[in-house]
């Protein structure tokens, strides 16, 4: 058994040194390479908008259902509005009332008088005329005709104040029914803030009350946006937000598609920043979407900042400090890196093709 200890001892060793593991080296690739942005976000239809009651009270009907098709316009919810109904009949009661006076027989009555009095103007017009040509002749006292000119002017007061009080009550009838259509229109508007419609043509996604149910004008009852038509909200971290630019291509991946990349562009960036949060609020709209899309389905997303074919790469584990990296020889060389992806970077100088670099965390 002894003799036989010397070749057990040199297998052993052989045997560690064949498990050694040899450091990993490669070579640079030429291939693609894209610098991109990390952002995650949601689905929203287009023009998604929180629909609010316009006045508070109890829910008396709702008129459509989730997934329902509307037009702007359209009748979404009622809320109940008695005293608001019983205001509107009072206030059109008040305008056809103010109509009817300013048609009605108080004008009239003064319109016929302005009639009298200008008739009595008239006649004691010509009797100042004819007696002053009596009087031109002898034929009439100075005293008759001074009784007759008082005569005329009293008629000609009594027609100017007759013609006084018909303006004025017109006026004033005038003035009340326009007040009245004013309160009348008022409460009529009123009236129809109790029905709640809707502000754009798209699907109902979820409704939030149930009748009888009270609402406010705080709370959101339904959410409404485009039927067919989807976009991505995405949040960019506020290092992130200067390099991104409307039109960038974004590359998007979702839970619901797995293994399935789409593409949208950059559409809009929020000029303010959440201040919670830390971050920038940007949509993207499909160039490549999926088939069928909901509202709030969760998304990861890559916006591509900038992207070159043939460029010279490297796995990003071999990149010491962002600007070193380990020869075959085990020498260490800076290089200059242009573009960098999530796994590989860009090697712009500093490194051929043809040389062997080592993994330096091994």
């Amino acid at each position: 058994m002894l003799r036989y200890l010397p070749y057990l001892f040199l297998a052993i060793g052989l045997f560690f040194l064949a498990c050694k593991k040899e450091p990993d080296k490669i070579q640079p690739s030429l291939e693609s390479i894209a610098e991109a942005v990390y952002a995650s976000g949601v689905i929203k239809a287009k023009d998604q908008y929180q629909v609010y009651a316009t006045v508070g009270g109890l829910v008396q009907a709702i008129l459509v259902k989730e997934g329902d098709v509307v037009k702007k316009g359209d009748a979404l919810f009622v809320v109940k509005n008695e005293t608001s109904q019983l205001n509107a009949e009072s206030a059109k009661i008040a305008a056809e009332l103010a109509d009817y006076n300013l048609r009605g027989e108080r004008l009239n009555e003064l319109r016929d008088a302005i009639g009298t009095t200008k008739s009595v103007m008239q006649n004691d017009s010509l009797l100042v005329a004819r007696l002053r040509r009596l009087y031109a002749d002898g034929a009439e006292t100075k005293v008759a005709l001074e009784r007759q000119e008082l005569a005329y002017q009293n008629s000609t007061n009594t027609h100017k104040a007759a013609l006084s009080r018909y303006n004025d009550l017109k006026k004033q009838l005038a003035s009340a029914a326009a007040q009245s259509k004013k309160q009348l229109a008022l409460t009529q508007t009123l009236a129809q803030d109790y029905t709640v419609r809707s502000q754009q043509a798209g699907r109902v996604y979820a409704i939030g009350i149930k009748p009888g149910e009270t609402v406010s004008p705080q709370a959101p009852v339904a959410i409404i946006g485009a039927a067919d038509d989807f976009l991505t909200e995405l949040q960019i971290d506020e290092n992130d937000i200067v390099r991104i630019k409307q039109g960038q291509r974004v590359l998007l991946t979702m839970d619901s598609y797995k293994e399935q990349v789409f593409e949208a562009a950059v559409s809009k960036i929020d000029l303010i920043m959440n201040e919670r949060t830390r971050t920038f609020t940007i949509e993207a709209e499909f160039t490549k979407a999926p088939p069928v899309l909901y509202p709030n389905l969760t998304a990861e997303a890559n916006v591509i900042i900038q992207s070159k074919e043939k460029a010279l790469t490297i796995p990003r584990t071999y990149l010491l400090n962002d600007s070193l990296v380990v020869l075959e020889n085990k020498e260490k060389r800076r290089v200059q890196v242009g573009l960098k992806d999530y796994q590989k970077a860009e090697i712009l100088s500093g490194l051929s093709a043809n040389e062997f670099i080592l993994n330096p965390n091994q």
